[in-house]
């Protein structure tokens, strides 16, 4: 039988209580699902690592009770072994590893300490899960040879010499390495040095296989095909884009008689709420089996399913930050991400003073009255904050600008109510389904750079510096009183 797979990625900052991860598996067999994905990357308490996971990551012993309680789902990890190690990097310990400076995400391949770190946790994973199939990573590594001791060979060099030594390694634990496709369709000739055990999982989010399929079988090796729920680039998510995905990559396996499919689901943190995809997750799975009958992702939502049309086919078709444009979505991150919520301000003031901000309210507000459903609520409740906040900006501007700070500030007020709700919702979410809880601390950053702007309006808003700091400047958290010129930004490459 075909593998019928789906992903959750933990990675992105969800909290794997007990209860949630129970939900999921439950949730993954009764979808119709007999294999679950646990997507770990820093995000599991590797028992050879304890200085690398924050708190709520999986652990061991909860792995242990699901394979108790559900033993005929089978739980596949997804570890990383190259690529994706931010979240080991960026720690005091982990920093040791990286290939580039901060802000990358690739672990140095010629480092024995760092490939050393990565069996490892390959050690660990293999103790800790029963799965065959044990997917070792691979995606995104575009880092390759950048770093002065990586410089001297080529970037299918290192990749092959890295991985194959990995996936042999699996090998000879009686396991079935799996790897991304990605990298190995940049660099084929990598392919020959792999195990023929490799499992190739051809990730395909805007397209079907066609192309790309053929060329990973070339050397003998399994693959996989793999759709996506379009929720990174989304709001909320790309219903109509997500549909379209899983039946192409779901028919293209079938008819090239490929060893399975596997869904992938990724960053549900920025207020995504995992339990309001999973409807779209157990759709997903009939178009697996029958790709040009089974109903439709949005058919799926039942109840939802005004909610769910609203919130994605609603949103888009208003164009701007809520159309779909396959990049990480703009409005989500401008708002919490970078610690600078005027950020949102900064871009979409035009947009939202337009017509699409009073209509995505509309339509946050007439999706959120359609459903009970508390992480559905959540959702809206945060797409519609987003774009609030980004017109309560624009009225303490607009009033700052005419020399009146009094009424800036006043207009600023209620900013302090909207970081205050989402917190909320937040917390709500990590109480229901394992939510994020940066998410938590994010709401709590944008209240307090709020309140550090309207401290700033009181000081500087009647020109007390000789001069009125535009108000993109004073938002800033780089803003220092007296650099008129705003040095911070112009030198920019001190940053680097």
């Amino acid at each position: 039988m075909a593998l019928r797979m789906w992903t959750l990625d933990l990675a992105r900052e969800q909290c794997a209580t007990v209860d949630a991860m129970f939900q999921f598996a439950a949730f993954s067999l009764d979808a119709g699902y007999d294999t679950l994905g646990l997507y770990l990357e820093h995000r599991f308490a590797f028992p050879s690592a304890p200085w690398a996971h924050g708190v709520w990551s999986l652990t061991p012993e909860t792995v242990s009770r699901l394979r108790d309680e559900f033993p005929s789902l089978t739980l596949v990890p997804f570890v990383n072994l190259l690529g994706h190690m931010e979240g080991f990097l960026n720690t005091e310990y982990g920093s040791q590893f990286r290939e580039t400076p901060f802000g990358g995400m690739q672990g140095c391949a010629k480092n024995d300490e760092f490939v050393a770190f990565c069996t490892r946790l390959l050690d660990d994973v293999v103790s800790v899960f029963d799965s065959e199939l044990v997917h070792i990573g691979g995606d995104e590594t575009w880092e390759l040879a950048q770093c002065a001791r990586c410089s001297r060979s080529t970037k299918s060099e290192i990749y092959a010499e890295h991985f194959s030594a990995m996936a042999e390694s699996c090998v000879a634990k009686g396991r079935r390495p799996g790897l991304w496709g990605d990298m190995l369709l940049q660099h084929t000739d990598v392919l020959d040095a792999l195990p023929r055990e490799c499992l190739i999982f051809d990730w395909q989010y805007f397209g079907g296989l066609e192309e790309s399929s053929p060329k990973l079988a070339q050397a003998g090796h399994g693959v996989v095909g793999c759709p996506t729920v379009h929720v990174y680039d989304a709001a909320w998510m790309h219903l109509g884009p997500s549909d379209a995905n899983v039946r192409q990559v779901s028919r293209d396996a079938k008819e090239m008689h490929l060893e399975g499919t596997c869904l992938t689901t990724w960053e549900c943190g920025l207020f995504g709420a995992y339990d309001t995809v999973l409807p779209a997750v157990r759709a997903a799975r009939r178009i697996m089996d029958d790709p040009d009958g089974a109903p439709g992702l949005v058919e799926g939502y039942g109840e939802a399913e005004e909610w769910a049309r609203e919130m994605s086919y609603g949103l888009a078709g208003l164009g701007g930050v809520f159309g779909h444009d396959g990049h990480r979505n703009r409005l989500k991150c401008r708002l919490l991400l970078y610690g600078n919520p005027f950020l949102a301000w900064r871009h979409h003031r035009e947009e939202f003073a337009g017509e699409a901000g009073p209509q995505a309210i509309e339509v946050c507000e007439r999706a959120a009255r359609s459903v009970r459903d508390e992480g559905c609520k959540g959702v809206s409740t945060f797409v519609r904050s987003a774009v609030e906040f980004v017109q309560i900006a624009e009225e303490a501007h607009e009033w700052y600008a005419k020399g009146e700070p009094e009424r800036a500030v006043k207009a600023l007020a209620p900013a302090r109510h909207v970081f205050d709700n989402l917190e909320r919702v937040a917390r709500r979410s990590f109480d229901r389904i394992g939510g994020s809880l940066a998410d938590v601390e994010r709401t709590k950053v944008a209240r307090e750079h709020v309140e550090r702007v309207i401290r700033r309006i009181q000081s500087y808003g009647r020109g007390e510096l000789g001069y009125l700091p535009a108000f993109d400047v004073l938002t800033d958290p780089m803003f220092v009183p007296h650099d008129q010129a705003c040095w911070w930004a112009v030198n920019k490459w001190g940053r680097d």
